[in-house]
């Protein structure tokens, strides 16, 4: 079996936030496909302290991964080994590049068992206020200046047209600059939810408001991850 597995969107959640049957997969399977290793074995630990680190097989699936690259661990899972698929944050496979090896598996006919926990975007979006029956994730906005601009335009008329929330995210460090665009570039009457330290017990930040009025208070978000969701 394939199973997959969240993460924490943040260290400082709860343990008693998660089912205990993530920790009983953890503990099945000493195979794991992973986006970042140091990340990987900060989750394993989280879930499952008592997990020898020595003992956990760890395969690289990031974006730039082709099938070729996981052949040996292809391999084993035809023989009958099970596997963990670990997100970076949230769940496996959204806005993450866990979905090479699961269609892989739908094609070998091996049991792909999805497990739930917490998805940045969905809570961002029911968060937000916003059409939560309708709606886009656009995943990050292109670095290009004159692109990003396009972009945002385009999803702000998006969401006057079709009343869709319109959901994207930023690399962490750029943060600052988005939110400094969208104030710049949108209409002051577009609706903006800024989402950012999901699940964080202290530092939880998420707010609804106009552009006319972020542009009076800008939030300082520098290396925070956090979601942005446009809507009406």
């Amino acid at each position: 079996m394939l199973f997959l597995l969240p993460a924490y969107l943040s260290e400082n959640t709860s343990i008693t936030h998660f089912s205990p049957v993530i920790k009983e997969y953890i503990m099945q399977t000493d195979y794991f496909f992973v986006e970042n290793e140091k990340t990987a074995r900060k989750v394993v630990k989280f879930f499952a302290p008592e997990k020898k680190q020595a003992d956990l097989k760890l395969f690289l699936l990031d974006k730039y991964t082709e099938n070729a690259d996981i052949k040996e661990a292809q391999e084993l899972m035809l023989k009958g080994q099970d596997f963990g698929l670990l997100s970076e944050a949230g769940l496996p496979c959204i806005a993450d590049p866990g979905n090479l090896i699961v269609k892989w598996c739908h094609e070998k006919n091996i049991r792909v068992l999805p497990v739930s926990g917490p998805s940045s975007i969905i809570l961002a979006l029911i968060s937000s206020g916003f059409n939560g029956q309708e709606f886009t994730f656009h995943g990050y906005l292109p670095i290009d200046k004159g692109e990003k601009k396009k972009q945002m335009m385009n999803l702000e008329a998006l969401v006057q047209k079709t009343g869709y929330s319109q959901i994207f995210m930023e690399t962490p460090y750029r943060n600052n600059q988005l939110i400094e665009d969208l104030c710049k570039f949108l209409s002051p009457n577009t609706k903006l939810c800024i989402a950012a330290n999901i699940n964080d017990p202290e530092h939880e930040f998420i707010k609804t408001k106009s552009i006319k009025d972020w542009q009076k208070q800008k939030p300082e978000l520098h290396k925070i991850p956090a979601v942005f969701v446009l809507g009406k």
